[in-house]
């Protein structure tokens, strides 16, 4: 058979089809999946109560990584080719420069960069979110008086004593955030893929022009 007769088949009198595997950060137990739920449902009714007074108030922080050389992706370098052409050959560099942004529906609010080899420990993001309600007070004019609507995800380091203690501090208020569900960070889907794009497909010989760049798109 023809290879046009034999997916004829296959897709249209067997009706069978191509499944991709969906990337998920944990297989949730039915106790997570309802806490998700819940969290989610009761985030999005607060939400739509009042939604301008909820955007105002509302402010999230994530952490990522930005890479000395990001090639770009298919879509970006995709370029018209034979059948026979040899498929271009791309090289992934390890991502080295560490960052913490912070942003709000009027845009970034602070950035902060990790040193080489440390990560994100309570103490140290306790001390961001002090850094944090000072670029507030700086940038945003009257958002401390409205309250801050603090959300980020369930990290160790987010969660830690430390960082409730400094959290009660600075007088935010914290949005629930449903337990192993990072694939929900907003973050993931605003900026960082914003950020990300802008510096795919140039090399950056070190940490400091990784940083002026992302400085520049900021």
């Amino acid at each position: 058979m023809s290879y046009g007769t034999t997916r004829h088949i296959i897709t249209d009198v067997l009706g069978y089809h191509k499944v991709c595997s969906r990337w998920v950060p944990r297989m949730l137990t039915p106790e997570n999946k309802q806490a998700r739920l819940t969290t989610s449902r009761d985030n999005l009714s607060r939400y739509e109560s009042d939604p301008a007074k909820f955007l105002r108030r509302y402010v999230t922080m994530d952490e990522t990584l930005a890479p000395h050389f990001d090639p770009e992706t298919k879509l970006q370098k995709g370029v018209e080719a034979y059948p026979t052409s040899t498929p271009t050959v791309k090289f992934r560099k390890i991502a080295s420069a560490g960052k913490v942004m912070v942003w709000d529906s009027e845009g970034v609010l602070m950035i902060d960069y990790l040193e080489r080899g440390k990560t994100v420990t309570s103490i140290y993001y306790a001390e961001l979110l002090r850094k944090l309600r000072a670029a507030i007070k700086n940038r945003r004019c009257g958002k401390l008086h409205q309250g801050v609507l603090l959300h980020h995800d369930n990290a160790p380091a987010h969660t830690s004593a430390v960082a409730m203690t400094a959290i009660r501090e600075c007088g935010f208020e914290l949005l629930n955030h449903p337990p192993y569900s990072s694939d929900l960070a907003p973050s993931d889907f605003c900026v960082f893929r914003s950020c990300k794009n802008s510096l795919r497909g140039q090399t950056f010989e070190s940490d400091k022009c990784v940083i002026h760049a992302i400085d520049g798109w900021n």
